[in-house]
């Protein structure tokens, strides 16, 4: 505004522009002190290291492996050569002979070829389906003259052409495999000669869905009885909707659940108002109060002190990492060790812990910690004096480990049925891993109706 259009002004609209400019000067005084909390925020969180699967819970697929140096490569120490074990029980033995020498040309006969160099040749033959007719009569009862028609064999029943061993080997390939449906229709021709159609994979397992789920039942109701049960769980997608798959596992079974949700319902319904002894998980919240006593999973608690530690933190974090690599290595012993030894150790660790605890870190991150460890300190060492409770919840993480393989390859579920026979399948294969069966004879074996749990 010109010095002429300020003289021109009355005294009420001078008053009332110098009050505009003081109301604006204020509100750009707020905003220069947002502003500036917000660079102070950002300047902090330059001095922060970033997270990653060494110093926290993400995904070992989340980081990023460094370039291996330049150095030269080196030498093999040199060792006798090893050669494969000729066959105990070979199918065929070929009596080769030389017919005549390589240097003057002599005949030879047998007796003259005593010394002999054997060597095993292993290949397959061409595998082909097996196609069994069955001739199903049918007639009149020479004394009373009603129909009369032949029973369909109970292995070979006329719902679908596909024998129990071409449903296992689709349901092997395509759940522990991620082979498509169709890649699967690829493979069966290509190998062996089978001409199918991706409705009709479909078809299979959709018909195995009920031996699957009738076995899924009993691993549950053998989880549920466990007195010890570590719980996870991991992203899934079904029908373009993130759900989540949940894994039970006790000593001899484990459990697959894929629900819509991710809290504690999820665990109380599968439950079904049992409370095991002892429940092994992460801090997660919705994983609390499942059980009589908890164990968290020091694992990710000795990442969550190393990212502390890297945060700057040198006060708690850095004792809090000792006492449990303490506490571990305790636990690598516990066979050798006496009760009352592990009584005595336990108490010494609590102690250790009650004295770690008093100690005010000078960062973030280490007050973080700290306030974490304080709410959970009880669910520490419970490993400590049970013996068949683990310190770290690797045996869910491992169970779930080929579903996350599962997810990256397929990228979820078309149909909710789909996504709950996975869950099935998943578990009688890891169930039975732990009964000692491979992947593919725990479908087998639960295709042929019998159970894959072995009876106590």
């Amino acid at each position: 505004m010109t010095p002429e259009a300020l003289d021109s002004l009355s005294r009420q609209e001078l008053m009332a522009l110098i009050s505009g400019l003081v109301e604006q000067n204020r509100l750009l005084v707020e905003r220069n002190a947002g502003l500036d909390a917000r660079i102070a925020e950002l300047e902090a969180r330059l001095g922060v290291p970033p997270k990653t699967p060494d110093n926290s819970s993400l995904p070992p697929s989340r980081g990023e492996k460094a370039n291996r140096p330049d150095q030269p490569p080196k030498p093999r120490p040199g060792r006798p050569g090893v050669a494969r074990e000729l066959c105990s029980d070979p199918d065929h033995v070929r009596e080769v002979l030389a017919e005549a020498c390589a240097g003057c040309g002599h005949r030879l006969a047998a007796a003259d070829q005593i010394d002999v160099h054997a060597y095993d040749h292993i290949d397959l033959p061409p595998v082909k389906p097996v196609t069994t007719r069955v001739n199903l009569h049918r007639g009149a009862c020479p004394c009373c003259g009603a129909r009369v028609v032949a029973p369909s064999p109970a292995d070979m029943a006329p719902v679908s052409p596909f024998g129990p061993g071409i449903v296992a080997l689709a349901v092997y390939l395509h759940t522990r495999h991620m082979v498509s449906f169709a890649r699967l229709v690829e493979l069966f021709h290509g190998l062996f000669g089978l001409r199918l159609s991706e409705g009709a994979i479909a078809n299979m397992l959709a018909r195995a869905a009920k031996p699957f789920a009738a076995e899924a039942v009993r691993i549950e109701a053998e989880v549920r009885a466990a007195p010890v049960i570590a719980c996870d769980e991991t992203s899934a997608r079904v029908e373009g909707v993130t759900c989540w798959q949940w894994v039970f596992a006790s000593a001899s079974a484990v459990c697959h659940r894929i629900a819509a949700s991710r809290g504690a319902a999820v665990a109380t319904d599968f439950l079904n108002g049992v409370k095991p002894q002892v429940w092994i998980s992460d801090r997660l919240a919705a994983q609390s109060g499942h059980g009589r006593m908890h164990q968290v999973c020091l694992a990710h608690l000795l990442r969550d002190a190393r990212y502390a530690i890297e945060a700057g933190d040198k006060t708690f974090a850095p004792g809090f990492k000792f006492l449990l690599k303490r506490a571990l290595a305790i636990g690598r012993r516990r066979d050798r060790l006496t009760d009352a030894t592990l009584v005595a150790y336990g108490r010494d660790l609590d102690g250790r812990l009650t004295r770690l605890l008093t100690v005010q870190p000078d960062t973030p991150a280490g007050r973080k910690l700290r306030k974490g460890i304080a709410k959970c300190r009880d669910k520490l060492f419970v490993f400590i004096t049970r013996r068949d409770v683990p310190p770290t919840n690797n045996v869910s993480e491992r169970a779930l480990r080929p579903s996350v393989i599962f997810r990256k390859v397929t990228n979820g579920f078309r149909s909710a049925w789909g996504a709950a026979l996975y869950a099935a399948i998943c578990s009688v294969i890891a169930t039975g891993v732990l009964q000692g069966l491979t992947a593919l004879a725990a479908i087998r074996a639960c295709l042929a109706a019998g159970p894959v749990l072995k009876a106590a």
